[in-house]
């Protein structure tokens, strides 16, 4: 349905006179580093749940046990939950982004975390990736309950604090215990676009045992980094057929593969006896992810054939599947690709990224899921992931303003 002239106008006002204390929110989240590794990240989702409680929301602390912590590479996590039904029937919506990070690095031209502003531009780790989808979606539920919308249905945020490890522990650990069952999901994204399709990964871990030797009798060995040269080298060559199969998908390009990581040897004058490597495989919508892992590793033993006195293994580090556009999308997608087109006054087009996100574990739960939230048309343009990330605030406020129509427009008049 088309929303309320009045309604849209009332959401606008209240966005507009609410700006200070969403930027403030904004930077007490950006303050608090959620840096992932090492993932110690359940402090920040308190700090997140006292605020949440400040603007007069009840919120849910999920915490995940310390084993599944473990285990999925963190110090500590906490998933946090906020319910808000309009009235009875309806859909249930789910908006979920994550708050932790990636590492600043190096090269900032101001503190990573200090959240300076700057010519109606905000600084710091996580102001783009994802900590402005927790503000844009705060006052979007803010902005709904303010103007007194008689809708049915009801809004659950999700903010989660694992997406760089995976989201296992964040939106998976929601859905597996029935903690939240949403017939529609949002999840963090940026303002030009609407995304209901991303790529998949593969991280292989690739392991070459061999054995030492003193560099002056390289025979009595078995060198582990000469083992390892024809797997590195077919690995790089089949690049070149990848390059050849492009994705059905706008905005999503060719599978990738980049070897990130190495690690070997003992000493400049040791034969190496052990090297291993890290391999990232970019899988498109189209590929299945168990063949393109079978692919991978006849590919490896293939070339290890060459140097068969050394021991290769192959170990799956993560696995997350590419996100389809799933059926029941439609109008999620037609509503966001509408309201974002009359709030930035320009067409706001459905894509795909060749990026892998939280959404996959929605989609696997069988909820309709795209990406919107605040941001600019490209990663890139953000830095995300780079020194500077960054954030205009007038982007924040449409895509705030956006999300609110979009929630109105879908949940609908309660009857």
């Amino acid at each position: 349905m088309t929303n309320d002239a009045g309604l849209n106008g009332a959401l606008a006002r209240f966005l507009e006179a609410e700006r200070e204390r969403q930027e403030a929110f904004l930077a007490a989240l950006v303050r608090v580093p959620t840096d992932n590794p090492p993932g110690d990240c359940a402090p920040a989702a308190e700090r997140a749940a006292e605020l949440l409680e400040g603007l007069g929301l009840a919120v849910e602390r999920h915490k995940v046990p310390e084993a599944e912590v473990r285990e999925g590479g963190m110090v500590s996590a906490t998933n946090l939950v906020v319910r808000h039904r309009f009235g009875p029937g309806g859909k249930v919506i789910a908006l979920n982004a994550h708050g932790d990070v990636v590492g600043p690095g190096e090269g900032w031209s101001v503190d990573p975390y200090a959240a300076v502003v700057r010519d109606g531009t905000m600084y710091g780790r996580g102001v783009a990736v994802s900590k402005s989808d927790l503000a844009s979606y705060t006052w979007a539920l803010l902005a709904l309950r303010a103007c007194g919308a008689k809708l049915a249905g009801a809004v659950e945020l999700h903010f989660t604090y694992d997406e760089e490890a995976g989201g296992t522990l964040g939106p998976a650990f929601l859905l597996r215990r029935g903690i939240t069952k949403p017939d529609l999901a949002i999840g963090a994204g940026f303002s030009y676009e609407v995304v209901t399709s991303h790529n998949g990964c593969l991280h292989l871990e690739v392991v070459v045992e061999g054995r030492s030797a003193h560099a002056a009798k390289p025979e009595t060995g078995v060198d582990a980094l000469e083992a390892a040269t024809p797997i590195l080298a077919a690995l790089y060559a089949s690049r070149a057929e990848l390059a050849k199969r492009v994705s059905g998908v706008r905005g999503i390009g060719s599978p990738q593969l980049t070897i990130g990581l190495i690690a070997g040897g003992i000493n400049t004058n040791v034969v190496p006896d052990r090297v291993s490597f890290r391999l990232d495989r970019r899988m498109i919508p189209e590929e299945i992810p168990e063949a393109v892992e079978a692919g991978l590793r006849e590919l490896v033993a293939q070339a290890a054939a060459a140097h068969p006195a050394a021991r290769v293994e192959v170990r799956r580090i993560l696995l997350a599947r590419p996100l389809a556009r799933l059926p029941g999308v439609d109008g999620l997608a037609a509503a966001l690709c509408a309201e974002a087109g009359e709030v930035l006054g320009e067409t706001v087009r459905e894509s795909g990224v060749p990026l892998y996100t939280d959404a996959r574990h929605y989609a696997e739960a069988g909820v309709p899921i795209a990406l919107y939230g605040a941001g600019p048309r490209t990663i890139e343009e953000a830095n995300s992931h780079r020194a500077d990330e960054r954030l205009k605030l007038s982007d924040l406020r449409a895509a705030t303003l956006v999300v609110a129509r979009t929630l109105a427009r879908l949940l609908g008049t309660a009857g």
